[in-house]
């Protein structure tokens, strides 16, 4: 449960679910069991074209996805919200150049201000991808081996065997060296 506004990094291997569970957090995908609910409201529970009124995924090309129709519009409650209150990046593709990166940032940054929770999923490929991660997340979501594990700073992250595995051994070593800058930073 995440009760605040924030900004949280997403990381884990193709195909472990990222994705999956990007659509069940904006009802557009059930989970097997138990409920998601944003502000308050089960989300698979709200009508279809309101749902983005509480979560939206925004995919790699910032398209929103869209929703499988279950049941009925007509059965299902209105949004309690006008705005989203969770926003989801999906694998942004950021561009290097013109202050892009640094545009994204400040972007994360106003909707957490604003009392949103902003959710940010890369897939680490090249050392600054670790950076932005750094940088930006609050806290983690590691998704693999069919599981969730929630990390309280890039730190920790950085030390899960699982997540040092997926990274490989150049990438490891990029992020072990990130986490010794910063801890030199803060003292």
């Amino acid at each position: 449960m995440i009760d605040q506004p924030s900004i949280i990094g997403v990381v884990g291997p193709n195909g472990a679910g990222k994705t999956t569970l990007f659509e069940m957090m904006t009802g557009s995908n059930a989970p097997s069991s138990g409920r998601v609910y944003v502000a308050g409201t089960d989300i698979h529970r709200v009508k279809y074209r309101e749902r983005d009124r509480l979560a939206i995924h925004y995919h790699q090309s910032y398209q929103v996805r869209r929703f499988r129709k279950l049941v009925p519009s007509v059965l299902l409650e209105k949004s309690p919200t006008a705005a989203p209150m969770v926003h989801l990046f999906d694998e942004p593709q950021f561009n290097l150049q013109d202050g892009y990166v640094g545009f994204m940032l400040d972007f994360f940054r106003k909707l957490r201000a604003e009392g949103r929770l902003v959710v940010l999923c890369l897939h680490p490929t090249a050392a600054w991808h670790l950076e932005i991660l750094a940088e930006i997340a609050e806290q983690y979501l590691l998704v693999a081996d069919g599981g969730v594990t929630r990390l309280p700073d890039f730190a920790t992250l950085t030390s899960q065997p699982r997540f040092r595995s997926y990274l490989g051994a150049g990438m490891t070593r990029a992020a072990e060296a990130l986490c010794a800058i910063r801890a030199d930073a803060h003292h």
